[in-house]
């Protein structure tokens, strides 16, 4: 029996989604078709709303449906810290831990030799603009700790080593919480390394 054209399409248009594979799209899809037809409208909807009204914020490159995002806006950021982080989620995650009140840069992505994505992909041309405005202090690298996010790490510190700025990257180590036993050799031999003196 053949597929119908139509469902096909659906089918593909659903694997672009992160690890979805060919049976998992088709699953999704009979299930949209089936079951939640009125979900799959507004998907169609939503999505259709987010593509015509999101663009990138000229200042931190995230998401947002005006020129400049909120967050860059607010008068209640420090905009001395600049931190850059790969993803609109890694931003959201590091704004979860209550800790950080500066400002952010979103890459949209990092180096990935392997993927054909080089440090001319990132479009990075925004970023030195916003190290050269005589407001930040500090950039805090917060790349993920995968051999792409060090090595866009390294690249980024090395484009900056000649601005007015001081250049950082966040710590790796033993989680909260986490008992010694259940963490990774690599991790605790990092934790070691950046061990820091206790107060007092």
């Amino acid at each position: 029996m053949t597929t119908p054209s139509s469902l096909e399409s659906l089918i593909e248009a659903l694997r672009c989604l992160p690890g979805v594979g060919p049976k998992s799209a088709q699953r999704m899809a009979y299930h949209l078709l089936q079951h939640e037809r009125a979900g799959a409208r507004r998907l169609a909807d939503a999505l259709q709303l987010a593509l015509a009204a999101l663009r990138h914020c000229q200042r931190c490159n995230t998401f947002t449906e005006a020129d400049i995002c909120a967050r860059c806006l607010s008068p209640k950021r420090d905009a001395s810290l600049l931190c850059i982080v790969e993803t609109p989620v890694d931003m959201n995650m590091m704004e979860q831990t209550h800790a950080y009140s500066g400002l952010y840069y979103v890459l949209m992505g990092r180096v990935s030799p392997l993927d054909g994505i080089g440090p001319a992909d990132l479009h990075l041309d925004r970023l030195l603009a916003r190290c050269d405005d005589g407001q930040v202090r500090e950039v805090i690298i917060a790349t993920n700790y995968t051999n792409e996010g060090e090595a866009t790490a390294h690249f980024l510190s090395e484009m900056l080593k000649s601005r007015a700025v001081g250049v950082s990257r966040i710590a790796r180590g033993v989680p909260v919480g986490g008992e010694l036993e259940y963490v990774d050799s690599g991790t605790l031999a990092q934790a070691l390394r950046e061990r820091r003196p206790l107060a007092g």
